[in-house]
C-alpha cells in the first residue's frame, strides 16, 4: 500500500502547488467527510470541494514546495488510513489523517481529519 499512498500524495502535492482546484477536487470522493474538531462537514458534490480549495490559495502565497511524509496506519484492499505530515519550504506546517477509498475513479479521499502537530 505504500506505493499507492506515495503516488497518491505526490500527485496531490503537485495539484496543490499548481493551485489546480479541479485536480484537487477530483481526488476527493463524493460523498466525503471532513471531520474538523467540534464539527463535521459532509461534502455532497465536487464543486463544493473545488470552491473550498480555490478559496484557500491566498493562504499558501509563496509556497512552492510541499513535501508529504506519509505513514500508513492501516490498510485493506479497498481502503487506506494514512497519517500525513505536510512540510512547506522545509518546515512542518500541517498534519491530517486521510482515509483513501478505492472506487470507480481510483483512489480518492473519503475522510479527512485534521490532527495536531
Amino acid at each position: 500500500m505504500h506505493d499507492v499512498t506515495d503516488e497518491f500524495f505526490a500527485r496531490y502535492a503537485r495539484a496543490l502547488l499548481a493551485r489546480d482546484a479541479d485536480a484537487v477536487a477530483a481526488m476527493y470522493a463524493v460523498p466525503a467527510l471532513i471531520a474538523f474538531p467540534g464539527r463535521s462537514v459532509a461534502v455532497g458534490d465536487r464543486q463544493q470541494t473545488r470552491d473550498f480549495f480555490a478559496s484557500t490559495w491566498p493562504s499558501y502565497e509563496g509556497v512552492t514546495e510541499a513535501e508529504p511524509q506519509v505513514r500508513v496506519l492501516a490498510a485493506t484492499d479497498h481502503s487506506v488510513w494514512a497519517d500525513v505530515t505536510w512540510s512547506y519550504g522545509g518546515t512542518v506546517q500541517e498534519r491530517f489523517v486521510y482515509q483513501l477509498l478505492d472506487g470507480p475513479e481510483g483512489w480518492q479521499i473519503g475522510v479527512l481529519t485534521p490532527m495536531g502537530l
